[in-house]
């Protein structure tokens, strides 16, 4: 059985070992099909057919928003996403995936699936429930940055 990591900086580690192995070889099926983790990560969000506002997929896709908008620019140039002005917000623009945008996006999403078919466990579904509740309780218990547990500690100054 494979150790659970103790202490947080265990955890830390596990996890961003984790993705950064998971990134690396999805970005190699992606590659081979012309696409970045995080173009494909885009039109996996998109894929649902509602429009996202262009903030809404910075934010879920952890992107800043010049970053996004660089990349949807290149989806747009490959016919793979349009954007539109949003009809209740004047103000937002809202991300949609084209016709070829969702062949695309369902034809890649198998090609990752079918290779990614001999990790599967029967725990995925504990694991993946685990992550997303760990992805609520962090979200829910923002600190400032540099906000510990206890008191802060006294810098001595002259």
């Amino acid at each position: 059985m494979p150790e659970v990591p103790a202490t947080p900086v265990d955890l830390l580690r596990a996890l961003t070992r984790a993705e950064r192995l998971l990134a690396r070889r999805v970005g190699g099926v992606l590659a081979a099909e012309g696409l970045t983790v995080e173009a494909w990560r885009v039109l996996c969000l998109l894929a649902d057919g509602q429009g996202h506002p262009m903030s809404e997929v910075a934010t879920e896709e952890s992107l800043p928003p010049g970053t996004l908008t660089k990349l949807v620019d290149q989806l747009v140039d490959q016919n793979l996403v349009y954007r539109r002005i949003d009809p209740q917000d004047r103000r937002r623009i809202r991300a949609y995936l084209t016709a070829r945008g969702r062949r695309e996006q369902e034809r890649v999403d198998a090609l990752v699936r079918a290779d990614l078919a001999d990790l599967a466990t029967d725990d995925d579904l504990a694991l993946a429930g685990a992550l997303a509740a760990l992805v609520d309780r962090l979200g829910a218990g923002r600190r400032p940055v540099g906000a510990g547990t206890g008191p802060r500690p006294r810098v001595a100054t002259r």
